[in-house]
């Protein structure tokens, strides 16, 4: 091999009447390093935004839902107790291997759950009306399973405990949500619910004054709107359910072993419970994502692709250039296969500087963005003022490895051409 490497590297370095080759070559070169660093920038761009929206999402749901198919239920304490005593095995094989790498441990466990009581309702402040969805929360537990936003007005769920359970209950609303009902911290507001009592003149809506405690933004335009919380016993009452519940939610050490712990969970609670995870609550966004994930990473393909054509063309006109000296080395015993070698590792040289030279440019443009966030986008769309980047070893690896496949299979042809080359119809007409 030390023969036809040697060789390789010589096609290589062009004299100066076949620097038009050389020039080529370079192209070559710059165009697998250019297609490898867009690969490798492009799709750490996308899992950053993946990351970064899994993270809002799972901030405010839960891992698990646990609900009744019957309903409102009770025996609360005793459930709770029963759900977080909940391990399960860890996983085998390469996936194992991977949640372990995560640091997720190896024994995947429950780590916290809530009882939440859920009301749809409207709420009145005398200027507006906007519906939200309400959610009846314990203080004391629901912080270990749920991370809420930024309090900027007044105080968060901890508020909950300082409100008398005779006098108006204490609700916590969106920023988004304050700003339609213009109120703020301190401002009583008015939850009209459909449900309510039978009157002669039909059904009139249930009426209740609660009192914003505070208002937080969650940094997500759809929670900051919708989404507001009170007291588990206000709502309760308000609902008139007595002690029961509407869900469970869990946390869990590790969100990638979230189907396990619903086979776990529904054998252990059995019938008339039913769980969720976080996937299947998510499942037609996070499906996109990675739809749109795969999809880029096709197209920028083709960027590779293109200087796969170009590593063609160049081993092809070096192959004509050189069909003097394929000829003369084949005189003197050098075999088919080990001419083919010799362009095959002149090609795939090509193939691996221009892999290590995006591979390179890639992880230094993705530091870059990533420490000095010189790139701004507007935080009301995406969520973020600066692009979020997240950078897989091994989606580098997959890249790396798919550009040099690539690159590989494009000097066959032409390796094949100067490997049938006939040394004696060449040397006669020299």
């Amino acid at each position: 091999m030390r023969y036809e490497l040697y060789m390789a590297l010589r096609y290589l370095r062009a004299k100066k009447q076949h620097k038009f080759i050389s020039l080529i070559s370079v192209i070559s070169t710059g165009g697998v390093a250019v297609g490898v660093m867009a690969l490798i920038v492009v799709i750490a761009v996308m899992a950053g935004f993946e990351n970064h929206l899994k993270e809002k999402i799972l901030g405010v749901n839960a891992h698990l839902l646990i609900r009744s198919y019957e309903g409102p239920f009770d025996s609360v304490k005793q459930l709770k107790r029963q759900i977080e005593g909940t391990i399960v095995e860890p996983e085998g094989g390469i996936s194992g291997i991977l949640s372990r790498l995560r640091g997720q441990g190896s024994r995947p466990h429950v780590v916290a759950a809530t009882p939440v009581v859920y009301i749809q309702a409207l709420l009145s402040s005398g200027r507006a009306v906007s519906g939200v969805a309400i959610r009846g929360v314990d203080p004391e537990s629901v912080k270990k399973v749920i991370t809420f936003g930024k309090v900027l007005q007044g105080k968060g769920v901890e508020g909950f405990s300082e409100y008398p359970s005779d006098g108006p209950a204490p609700i916590l609303i969106g920023k988004e949500l304050a700003l339609t009902l213009g109120v703020q911290a301190g401002d009583y507001i008015r939850i009209v619910m459909p449900s309510g009592t039978i009157t002669p003149v039909g059904m009139m809506p249930k009426i209740r004054t609660v009192k914003v405690i505070g208002v937080q933004t969650m940094g997500m335009y759809e929670y900051d709107m919708s989404l507001a919380f009170m007291p588990i016993g206000a709502a309760q009452r308000l609902l008139g359910i007595g002690n029961k519940v509407h869900a469970f939610e869990v946390k869990i050490s590790d969100i990638y072993a979230a189907d396990r712990f619903v086979k776990a969970l529904q054998r252990l609670l059995g019938y008339p419970f039913w769980i969720m995870d976080w996937q299947q609550m998510s499942r037609n966004l996070f499906s996109a994502m990675e739809l749109e994930k795969f999809a880029m990473f096709v197209v920028l393909t083709l960027i590779v692709l293109v200087a796969a054509f170009n590593i063609i063309s160049t081993l092809s006109m070096m192959v004509m250039e050189k069909k003097a000296d394929i000829a003369i080395l084949k005189a003197m015993g050098a075999t088919n296969s080990q001419i083919l070698r010799i362009f095959m590792l002149n090609g795939t040289m090509i193939g691996i500087m221009g892999t290590f030279l995006g591979v390179c440019g890639g992880i230094g443009l993705c530091w870059l963005l990533k420490r000095y966030k010189f790139i701004k986008i507007p935080k009301e769309v995406y969520y973020t003022d600066s692009i979020p980047i997240l950078l897989y070893s091994s989606d580098v690896v997959i890249i790396a490895a798919s550009a040099l496949v690539i690159c590989i299979l494009a000097t066959i042809y032409p390796a094949r051409q100067a490997a049938s080359i006939d040394p004696s119809k060449i040397l006669r007409n020299a």
